[in-house]
């Protein structure tokens, strides 16, 4: 089991995946923004098991955004 967590504080701006959905280390899961700049997020390879934030919610650094098997 990973944690995909957030490299910064600020927005989650986009969610590109679903739970049960099969990813690769190039997939894009997540874009958070802050200060007008995007970050996207990758993950490792596995299923998503769960996303635990919404479009639009604001996160902390470090912040556990999915969890993938």
């Amino acid at each position: 089991m990973v944690e995909v967590l957030s490299p910064m504080a600020g927005r989650v701006q986009e969610i590109n995946i679903k739970v049960g959905q099969m990813i690769t280390e190039d997939d894009e899961l997540f874009i958070v923004e802050a200060l007008k700049m995007e970050n996207v997020v990758y993950g490792d390879p596995g299923v998503v098991k769960e996303i635990l934030v919404e479009a639009g919610q604001e996160v902390e650094e470090d912040q556990v955004l999915a969890i993938i098997e």
